[in-house]
Protein backbone atom coordinates (compact mmCIF):
# COMPACT_ATOMS: atom_id res chain seq x y z
CA UNK A 1 0.00 0.00 0.00
CA UNK A 2 2.84 2.36 0.84
CA UNK A 3 4.33 1.77 -2.61
CA UNK A 4 1.04 2.77 -4.25
CA UNK A 5 0.94 6.05 -2.32
CA UNK A 6 4.56 6.82 -3.10
CA UNK A 7 4.27 5.93 -6.76
CA UNK A 8 2.25 9.00 -7.72
CA UNK A 9 4.63 11.28 -5.81
CA UNK A 10 7.65 9.84 -7.59
CA UNK A 11 5.85 10.15 -10.92
CA UNK A 12 5.31 13.87 -10.26
CA UNK A 13 8.98 14.19 -9.24
CA UNK A 14 10.08 12.50 -12.46
CA UNK A 15 8.08 14.92 -14.61
CA UNK A 16 9.27 17.95 -12.64
CA UNK A 17 12.95 17.11 -12.64
CA UNK A 18 13.63 15.07 -15.78
CA UNK A 19 11.21 16.02 -18.53
CA UNK A 20 10.72 18.90 -20.96
CA UNK A 21 9.71 19.22 -24.59
CA UNK A 22 13.11 17.94 -25.76
CA UNK A 23 13.28 15.18 -23.15
CA UNK A 24 9.99 13.24 -22.96
CA UNK A 25 9.72 9.88 -21.19
CA UNK A 26 7.90 6.79 -22.42
CA UNK A 27 5.70 4.50 -20.36
CA UNK A 28 8.59 2.02 -20.40
CA UNK A 29 10.89 4.73 -19.00
CA UNK A 30 8.42 5.37 -16.19
CA UNK A 31 8.14 1.67 -15.32
CA UNK A 32 11.94 1.37 -15.29
CA UNK A 33 12.32 4.51 -13.13
CA UNK A 34 9.82 3.22 -10.58
CA UNK A 35 11.41 -0.24 -10.63
CA UNK A 36 14.78 1.24 -9.67
CA UNK A 37 13.03 2.75 -6.66
CA UNK A 38 11.62 -0.64 -5.69
CA UNK A 39 8.09 0.28 -6.77
CA UNK A 40 6.41 -2.25 -9.12
CA UNK A 41 4.25 -0.74 -11.85
CA UNK A 42 2.14 -2.01 -14.74
CA UNK A 43 1.45 -0.23 -18.01
CA UNK A 44 -2.29 0.10 -17.31
CA UNK A 45 -1.63 1.60 -13.87
CA UNK A 46 0.81 4.14 -15.41
CA UNK A 47 -1.93 5.46 -17.70
CA UNK A 48 -4.24 5.83 -14.69
CA UNK A 49 -1.50 7.71 -12.84
CA UNK A 50 -1.04 10.07 -15.78
CA UNK A 51 -4.74 10.88 -15.68
CA UNK A 52 -4.56 11.55 -11.95
CA UNK A 53 -1.60 13.90 -12.40
CA UNK A 54 -3.55 15.81 -15.04
CA UNK A 55 -6.59 16.03 -12.76
CA UNK A 56 -4.28 17.38 -10.05
CA UNK A 57 -3.30 20.20 -12.42
CA UNK A 58 -0.01 19.08 -13.98
CA UNK A 59 0.25 19.86 -17.68
CA UNK A 60 1.23 16.38 -18.93
CA UNK A 61 1.80 16.66 -22.68
CA UNK A 62 1.66 13.59 -24.93
CA UNK A 63 3.96 13.73 -27.96
CA UNK A 64 4.57 11.15 -30.66
CA UNK A 65 7.76 10.49 -32.57
CA UNK A 66 8.60 6.83 -33.04
CA UNK A 67 6.79 6.10 -29.77
CA UNK A 68 4.58 8.07 -27.47
CA UNK A 69 6.43 10.20 -24.97
CA UNK A 70 5.22 12.39 -22.14
CA UNK A 71 6.63 15.55 -20.60
CA UNK A 72 5.63 18.39 -18.29
CA UNK A 73 4.49 21.32 -20.41
CA UNK A 74 3.45 24.45 -18.51
CA UNK A 75 5.50 25.21 -15.40
CA UNK A 76 5.30 27.93 -12.77
CA UNK A 77 8.27 29.66 -14.43
CA UNK A 78 9.30 29.55 -18.08
CA UNK A 79 12.98 29.16 -18.91
CA UNK A 80 13.45 32.85 -19.98
CA UNK A 81 11.87 33.95 -16.70
CA UNK A 82 14.27 31.80 -14.68
CA UNK A 83 17.21 33.11 -16.72
CA UNK A 84 16.11 36.68 -15.94
CA UNK A 85 15.77 35.92 -12.22
CA UNK A 86 19.26 34.39 -12.18
CA UNK A 87 20.61 37.54 -13.83
CA UNK A 88 18.99 39.61 -11.08
CA UNK A 89 20.49 37.41 -8.36
CA UNK A 90 23.94 37.68 -9.91
CA UNK A 91 23.69 41.45 -10.30
CA UNK A 92 22.52 42.09 -6.72
CA UNK A 93 25.35 43.58 -4.64
CA UNK A 94 23.38 43.05 -1.42
CA UNK A 95 23.65 39.25 -1.82
CA UNK A 96 26.81 37.46 -0.74
CA UNK A 97 28.46 35.16 -3.30
CA UNK A 98 27.44 32.17 -1.15
CA UNK A 99 23.79 33.22 -0.95
CA UNK A 100 23.76 34.00 -4.70
CA UNK A 101 24.81 30.43 -5.51
CA UNK A 102 22.26 29.01 -3.04
CA UNK A 103 19.43 30.98 -4.65
CA UNK A 104 20.57 30.07 -8.16
CA UNK A 105 20.60 26.38 -7.22
CA UNK A 106 17.03 26.69 -5.94
CA UNK A 107 15.92 28.46 -9.11
CA UNK A 108 17.47 25.71 -11.21
CA UNK A 109 15.28 23.15 -9.43
CA UNK A 110 12.21 24.86 -10.87
CA UNK A 111 12.92 23.38 -14.29
CA UNK A 112 14.14 20.08 -15.75
CA UNK A 113 17.70 18.83 -15.24
CA UNK A 114 18.54 19.45 -18.90
CA UNK A 115 17.26 23.03 -18.85
CA UNK A 116 18.96 23.60 -15.48
CA UNK A 117 22.23 22.78 -17.24
CA UNK A 118 21.52 25.56 -19.73
CA UNK A 119 20.87 27.96 -16.86
CA UNK A 120 24.06 26.88 -15.10
CA UNK A 121 26.12 27.80 -18.18
CA UNK A 122 24.97 31.44 -17.91
CA UNK A 123 26.23 31.76 -14.30
CA UNK A 124 29.41 33.74 -14.77
CA UNK A 125 29.08 37.24 -13.29
CA UNK A 126 30.25 36.31 -9.80
CA UNK A 127 33.27 38.58 -9.51
CA UNK A 128 31.24 41.75 -8.95
CA UNK A 129 31.34 43.46 -5.55
CA UNK A 130 29.13 41.58 -3.11
CA UNK A 131 28.16 42.28 0.47
CA UNK A 132 30.16 40.45 3.14
CA UNK A 133 27.48 40.47 5.81
CA UNK A 134 25.60 37.17 6.06
CA UNK A 135 23.29 38.74 8.68
CA UNK A 136 21.53 40.68 5.92
CA UNK A 137 18.77 38.07 5.49
CA UNK A 138 17.93 37.97 9.21
CA UNK A 139 17.94 41.78 9.29
CA UNK A 140 15.43 41.92 6.43
CA UNK A 141 13.17 39.40 8.15
CA UNK A 142 13.28 41.36 11.42
CA UNK A 143 12.55 44.67 9.67
CA UNK A 144 9.53 43.19 7.90
CA UNK A 145 8.28 41.83 11.22
CA UNK A 146 8.69 45.22 12.92
CA UNK A 147 6.87 47.06 10.12
CA UNK A 148 4.01 44.54 10.06
CA UNK A 149 3.63 44.68 13.85
CA UNK A 150 4.14 48.49 14.14
CA UNK A 151 7.12 48.09 16.44
CA UNK A 152 10.54 49.74 16.70
CA UNK A 153 13.91 48.08 16.18
CA UNK A 154 17.29 48.22 17.91
CA UNK A 155 20.67 47.52 16.30
CA UNK A 156 24.28 48.56 16.05
CA UNK A 157 25.59 50.23 12.90
CA UNK A 158 29.11 49.99 11.50
CA UNK A 159 31.47 51.16 8.78
CA UNK A 160 34.14 49.01 7.13
CA UNK A 161 37.80 49.74 7.87
CA UNK A 162 40.55 49.43 5.21
CA UNK A 163 41.59 46.06 6.64
CA UNK A 164 38.05 44.65 6.38
CA UNK A 165 37.09 45.05 10.04
CA UNK A 166 33.96 46.66 11.48
CA UNK A 167 34.10 50.03 13.20
CA UNK A 168 30.85 50.61 15.07
CA UNK A 169 29.44 54.10 15.11
CA UNK A 170 28.84 55.96 18.38
CA UNK A 171 31.12 53.58 20.23
CA UNK A 172 28.91 50.60 19.46
CA UNK A 173 25.84 51.90 21.28
CA UNK A 174 22.43 50.65 20.24
CA UNK A 175 20.35 52.63 17.78
CA UNK A 176 16.63 52.69 18.58
CA UNK A 177 14.70 53.50 15.41
CA UNK A 178 11.13 53.52 14.07
CA UNK A 179 11.11 51.60 10.74
CA UNK A 180 9.07 53.25 7.99
CA UNK A 181 10.01 51.20 4.93
CA UNK A 182 12.50 48.76 3.46
CA UNK A 183 13.78 50.01 0.10
CA UNK A 184 16.12 48.69 -2.59
CA UNK A 185 18.35 51.06 -4.55
CA UNK A 186 21.20 48.75 -5.61
CA UNK A 187 21.40 47.90 -1.88
CA UNK A 188 18.80 47.30 0.81
CA UNK A 189 18.06 50.34 2.97
CA UNK A 190 16.06 50.66 6.14
CA UNK A 191 14.16 53.97 6.14
CA UNK A 192 13.29 55.13 9.65
CA UNK A 193 11.28 58.03 11.04
CA UNK A 194 12.38 60.17 13.96
CA UNK A 195 9.24 61.94 15.20
CA UNK A 196 11.14 64.19 17.61
CA UNK A 197 13.08 65.60 14.64
CA UNK A 198 10.27 65.26 12.11
CA UNK A 199 12.52 63.65 9.50
CA UNK A 200 13.37 60.39 7.79
CA UNK A 201 16.83 58.84 7.72
CA UNK A 202 18.13 55.60 6.25
CA UNK A 203 20.63 52.85 7.00
CA UNK A 204 22.36 50.27 4.80
CA UNK A 205 20.85 46.96 5.94
CA UNK A 206 24.07 45.02 5.27
CA UNK A 207 25.87 47.31 7.76
CA UNK A 208 23.35 46.68 10.52
CA UNK A 209 24.43 44.26 13.23
CA UNK A 210 22.40 42.43 15.84
CA UNK A 211 18.99 43.78 14.84
CA UNK A 212 16.22 43.06 17.34
CA UNK A 213 12.52 43.85 17.18
CA UNK A 214 11.75 45.95 20.27
CA UNK A 215 8.62 45.89 22.42
CA UNK A 216 8.23 49.64 21.90
CA UNK A 217 5.34 50.57 19.60
CA UNK A 218 6.16 52.53 16.47
CA UNK A 219 4.60 56.03 16.44
CA UNK A 220 2.33 56.90 13.48
CA UNK A 221 4.11 57.90 10.28
CA UNK A 222 3.25 61.16 8.48
CA UNK A 223 0.17 60.61 6.33
CA UNK A 224 1.90 61.96 3.21
CA UNK A 225 4.88 59.58 3.44
CA UNK A 226 5.30 57.62 0.18
CA UNK A 227 8.31 55.23 0.12
CA UNK A 228 8.48 55.28 -3.69
CA UNK A 229 8.63 59.08 -3.82
CA UNK A 230 11.19 59.13 -1.00
CA UNK A 231 13.55 56.73 -2.80
CA UNK A 232 13.31 58.66 -6.06
CA UNK A 233 14.22 61.89 -4.27
CA UNK A 234 17.48 60.44 -2.96
CA UNK A 235 20.44 59.77 -5.23
CA UNK A 236 22.09 56.47 -4.30
CA UNK A 237 20.65 56.95 -0.80
CA UNK A 238 23.01 59.81 0.10
CA UNK A 239 21.20 62.31 2.28
CA UNK A 240 21.00 66.04 1.72
CA UNK A 241 18.53 68.89 2.10
CA UNK A 242 15.27 68.12 0.31
CA UNK A 243 14.56 70.88 -2.20
CA UNK A 244 12.65 71.41 -5.42
CA UNK A 245 15.35 71.70 -8.06
CA UNK A 246 14.78 73.04 -11.55
CA UNK A 247 17.22 71.96 -14.25
CA UNK A 248 17.74 72.73 -17.92
CA UNK A 249 18.73 69.62 -19.88
CA UNK A 250 19.54 68.84 -23.48
CA UNK A 251 16.39 67.42 -25.18
CA UNK A 252 17.93 63.97 -25.72
CA UNK A 253 18.25 63.55 -21.92
CA UNK A 254 14.49 63.20 -21.47
CA UNK A 255 14.71 59.41 -21.03
CA UNK A 256 17.53 59.85 -18.52
CA UNK A 257 15.44 62.36 -16.55
CA UNK A 258 12.37 60.10 -16.64
CA UNK A 259 14.44 57.17 -15.33
CA UNK A 260 15.82 59.32 -12.53
CA UNK A 261 12.80 61.40 -11.47
CA UNK A 262 9.82 59.44 -12.78
CA UNK A 263 6.51 60.90 -13.88
CA UNK A 264 6.00 62.83 -10.65
CA UNK A 265 8.44 65.50 -11.84
CA UNK A 266 7.30 68.43 -13.97
CA UNK A 267 8.60 68.56 -17.54
CA UNK A 268 8.24 71.39 -20.05
CA UNK A 269 9.93 72.80 -23.13
CA UNK A 270 12.47 75.53 -22.56
CA UNK A 271 14.30 78.07 -24.73
CA UNK A 272 15.78 76.69 -27.93
CA UNK A 273 14.11 73.31 -27.49
CA UNK A 274 15.81 72.62 -24.16
CA UNK A 275 14.09 70.43 -21.56
CA UNK A 276 13.14 72.03 -18.23
CA UNK A 277 12.69 69.57 -15.35
CA UNK A 278 11.47 70.42 -11.86
CA UNK A 279 11.62 67.71 -9.17
CA UNK A 280 11.96 67.18 -5.44
CA UNK A 281 15.47 65.86 -4.70
CA UNK A 282 17.87 65.68 -1.80
CA UNK A 283 20.73 67.96 -2.83
CA UNK A 284 23.59 65.63 -1.88
CA UNK A 285 27.07 65.25 -3.43
CA UNK A 286 25.73 62.25 -5.34
CA UNK A 287 22.98 64.31 -6.96
CA UNK A 288 25.41 67.11 -7.79
CA UNK A 289 27.85 64.62 -9.34
CA UNK A 290 25.01 63.18 -11.40
CA UNK A 291 24.19 66.64 -12.76
CA UNK A 292 27.88 67.39 -13.35
CA UNK A 293 28.46 64.23 -15.38
CA UNK A 294 26.44 65.68 -18.29
CA UNK A 295 28.84 68.62 -18.64
CA UNK A 296 27.40 71.44 -20.70
CA UNK A 297 24.19 69.50 -21.41
CA UNK A 298 22.79 70.04 -17.91
CA UNK A 299 22.41 73.16 -15.81
CA UNK A 300 20.80 73.78 -12.43
CA UNK A 301 18.54 76.83 -12.62
CA UNK A 302 17.01 76.88 -9.15
CA UNK A 303 17.53 77.19 -6.25
CA UNK A 304 20.65 79.35 -6.04
CA UNK A 305 22.02 77.25 -3.15
CA UNK A 306 22.07 74.15 -5.37
CA UNK A 307 23.81 76.10 -8.15
CA UNK A 308 26.45 77.29 -5.68
CA UNK A 309 26.92 73.79 -4.28
CA UNK A 310 27.53 72.41 -7.79
CA UNK A 311 30.01 75.19 -8.54
CA UNK A 312 31.86 74.43 -5.32
CA UNK A 313 31.99 70.71 -6.11
CA UNK A 314 33.33 71.41 -9.60
CA UNK A 315 36.02 73.73 -8.21
CA UNK A 316 37.10 71.14 -5.63
CA UNK A 317 37.32 68.44 -8.28
CA UNK A 318 39.32 70.68 -10.63
CA UNK A 319 41.69 71.65 -7.81
CA UNK A 320 42.60 68.01 -7.30
CA UNK A 321 44.04 67.93 -10.83
CA UNK A 322 45.87 71.28 -10.74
Amino acid sequence: MAHKKLKLLYMAKLFQEQTDEAHPVTVGDMIGYLGRLGIPAERKAIYEDLELLEQFGMDIVRARSKTYGYYLGQRSFELPELAMLIDVVQASPFLTAKKSMELISKLERLTSAAQAGRLRRQVYVLNRVKTQNEQLYYNIDGIHQAINENRCVQFRYFDWTPDGQRRYRHGGRLYSECPAALCVDRNYYLVTYRPEQGKFIHFRVDRISGLQVAEEARPPLPEDFDPAVYVRSIFDMHSGDTQRVTMELAPHLLNVAMDRFGQDAHYRAGPGGALIVSAQVEVSPTFLSWALCFGGEAKILEPPSAREALQGLAREALARYN
